[in-house]
């Protein structure tokens, strides 16, 4: 036996290179220490509405000439929707005029979305009807002035809405709610220029079942010129793209057809054409702003027309950015659509939102910026003036359908089989909004898709799951292996997902669920999914926690996000739990293993090697001992700081030092003049020990000793200790070592 000294040698770890410092002058200094939000705070308030001078600056002129011909494209088609749409309102036709010039134009400026285009559309022209009808009656003064301010209301709320940075509001907004919302609207959009292309009577609010219950009944009736030449225009905007790219096929369409039309003199022979136009500049509108009455009145209508016309505007934005694959600021464009909606209140108009058929003929006619928007605002000012007598002329059922073939390109097919493929939940989204939108009035469509979206996030995030991982066969990684043996003493559990008040009640059923299964006493949560914790989280940990200690175990977590920490040490949970069990990942396993689970149950009673540390662990099965700690339930015994041993030790007549660990640990180092029996050569028989002398037990790190100690108690010793920590702390201390060769 060789007896040799361990000292504790420091050594410094040399630190790398770190960058030059940098010397800051006192201001430098002082702007630094700024958070970035008080340095930038006015900036970011004011940012949305510079957007025009932003857009104006990186404008490039290539783009001049295809925002030119598309802006004219749609503006042929915005001038007998901006007059139709104002009688639906129950306005006059010149008030539809007005807010399709200046809302095109204030959209382009300060929205967001190159393509979405911002002007009267059948949606709000309903709303704001259906809001105006019990407080002002139609066709007064009165309810002129009413639709107007209302339009300004609604457009504050927007505008204030993007300024206060709410666009994420639109996040709920899910690609199954657009994907379905896109081919509802698109299938709405052809039914509607069914009675354009037959020449029938529908009434303006038909739904689409009785759309297509109308056509039936009047199919007799149909107009056969209108018919053909409206199919004409479908064919060469079709089929124009296949002999050349330079025409855009949507403005060749309606030219090429209508130049026939005219030739043909189909006016004469019954074909619908749009008519005179009003000839005019948007006038200032005189509003009863001081009416603080009538804009109590309006108050609900004008929150009503601004959320469903904002959720309306950036779902066909988002429709759209799907095809363009454009990056959307939805910040921004509630502050478009806000101003958009101030400007035509403020010039004679009434509440406007994002035409989807326009919008998606916008894209179609190759329309590169926001700026086609504008030019067919302008476009319809041009109209009136110096093509009045022109477009007086044009066919209507030209304009459907151009309107039809491009509703019917929206139409993703590939998008919808890719969803309906995809998860259940967002298949069952994109149906129910499709059905929605093809049966209910489009702004409930809108709504019930966002609720969707949001109550099937909401089951999602507070059902998470919780499962029981085990290593993988090369021990670097962690797994889910249903089946697989796992520890009798620790459970090691992933939570995939947050910890607040809507998950806590199904984590805390899961994890109890885990934990009445098997018989483990200690518990480990793998926390990296956990992004958020709120105060029910902390309880639910809390309860978890005491859980654990009841059983006799304990709880450890690892991989806690910073901010999920912080919460936990603001509440007190960390003080409660101890900041040593918030262990590293890499080393996790090996801290538990060596200082917190019972070697006694790994070497006697687990057969398995679920871990890497325990892979040359002896194992010994010894089935008539009952090990478990919550059986036994023993006090703790007695113990002996290592320097105490020592010096008794050196004493005349010194204690017994009993070692009760495994035969190979014992001959890589032990307490000088030990005496080695293991637990299980203790355990075996009864007690070999002297009682007339005081025993000292020693292990690893304590734990089979204070299993020593127990049954050496209950045997009638009397006079047993065991050493604080066992070997581990000897060494620490730096004391002899008795090594055998």
């Amino acid at each position: 036996m060789v007896f040799r000294l361990r000292p504790f040698v420091f050594r410094p770890v040399p630190l790398p290179p770190g960058p030059p410092v940098q010397r800051l002058s006192p201001l430098d200094r002082m702007e630094t220490s700024m958070s970035p939000s008080v340095r930038s705070r006015p900036a970011l308030l004011l940012q949305p509405l510079l957007q025009p001078i932003r857009f104006v600056r990186g404008y490039s002129r290539s783009a001049l000439q295809a925002d030119l011909v598309a802006g004219a494209t749609v503006g042929l088609v915005l001038l007998p929707q901006a007059l139709a749409f104002a009688l639906l309102a129950g306005l006059p036709p010149e008030m539809g005029l007005y807010a399709a010039i200046t809302a095109a134009i204030a959209g382009a400026l300060w929205g967001s979305s190159s393509h979405l285009h911002t002007g009267p559309t059948n949606t709000a022209s309903i709303l704001a009807l259906s809001v105006l009808l019990p407080i002002v009656e139609p066709g007064t003064p009165e309810f002129i002035a009413a639709a107007g301010l209302i339009a300004v209301l609604s457009g504050l709320i927007r505008l204030v809405m993007g300024l206060a940075r709410l666009g994420m509001l639109v996040n709920f907004v899910s690609d199954s709610v657009a994907v379905g919302f896109t081919a509802g609207a698109g299938i709405l959009i052809i039914s509607n220029q069914l009675e354009g292309l037959l020449r029938l009577d529908l009434p303006a609010t038909a739904g689409l079942l009785d759309t297509f219950s109308g056509v039936a009944q009047q199919i007799t009736q149909t107009h056969l010129p209108s018919l053909l030449i409206g199919l004409l225009t479908i064919f060469v905007i079709q089929f124009l793209p296949c002999l050349t790219r330079k025409i855009p096929a949507v403005l060749g369409g309606i030219v090429g057809a209508a130049a026939l039309a005219w030739f043909l003199g189909l006016e004469q022979r019954g074909v619908a054409v749009l008519g005179e136009l009003p000839q005019a500049l948007p006038p200032l509108a005189a509003l009863p702003l001081l009416d603080l009455d009538l804009i109590g009145e309006l108050a609900n209508g004008a929150l009503a027309l601004a959320i469903i016309g904002l959720v309306e505007a950036v779902a066909i934005a988002r429709a759209l950015a799907g095809y363009s694959g454009q990056r959307l600021d939805s910040n921004q464009e509630f502050v478009g659509q806000g101003m958009a909606n101030i400007a035509a209140g403020v010039f004679s108009g009434y509440p406007c939102s994002g035409s989807f058929n326009r919008s998606a003929l916008s894209y179609r006619s190759g329309g590169a910026t926001a700026l086609t928007n504008a030019f067919s605002g302008i476009f319809i000012i041009g109209a009136t003036f110096a093509l009045g007598p022109l477009m007086a002329h044009l066919p209507r059922p030209v304009l459907a359908g151009a309107l039809a073939i491009t509703a019917f390109s929206m139409i993703d097919l590939v998008s919808m089989r890719q969803i309906w493929r995809g998860a259940p939940g967002d298949a069952a989204i994109m149906l129910v909004t499709l059905a929605s939108t093809l049966l209910l009035p489009l702004q409930f469509a809108v709504l019930i898709g966002v609720l969707m979206s949001l109550g099937y996030y909401l089951l999602r995030t507070s059902t998470p799951q919780v499962q029981v991982v085990v290593p993988d066969p090369t021990f670097r990684h962690w797994e889910v292996r249903p089946g697989a043996p796992s520890s009798p003493q620790l459970v090691v559990v992933d939570i995939l997902g947050d910890l607040y008040f809507g998950a806590v009640s199904h984590i805390e059923d899961r994890i109890n669920t885990i934990l009445e299964s098997g018989p483990q006493r200690f518990l480990m949560l793998r926390m990296h999914n956990v992004q958020h914790c709120d105060i029910s989280g902390i309880r639910a940990l809390e309860h978890i926690l005491r859980t654990m200690r009841q059983r006799g175990g304990d709880l450890f977590l690892v991989r806690v996000r910073a901010p999920v920490l912080h919460r936990m040490r603001a509440t007190g949970f960390v003080d409660q739990l101890g900041a040593d069990h918030i262990l590293d990942e890499d080393g996790a396993v090996h801290h538990l293993f060596h200082h917190v689970l019972d070697p006694a149950v790994c070497i006697y009673e687990c057969e398995l090697r679920v871990f890497r540390e325990c892979q040359n662990l002896p194992k010994r099965h010894l089935p008539d001992l009952a090990l478990s700690a919550p059986e036994m339930n023993f006090p703790p015994p007695p113990s002996v700081t290592p320097k105490t041993l020592w010096e008794a030790l050196r004493n005349p007549d010194p204690p017994l030092v009993v070692d009760v660990r495994e035969r190979r640990e014992f001959r890589l180092g032990h307490v000088p003049a030990a005496l080695h029996l293991s637990l299980a050569e203790l355990l075996a028989g009864p007690p070999v020990l002297p009682r007339d002398r005081p025993l000292i037990l020693t292990d690893r790190s304590g734990r089979r000793s204070a299993r020593a100690a127990a049954y050496l108690a209950a045997n009638g010793y009397t006079n047993v200790h065991i050493l604080a920590g066992g070997m581990i702390t000897w060494e620490a201390a730096n004391l002899l070592t008795a090594v055998e060769t």
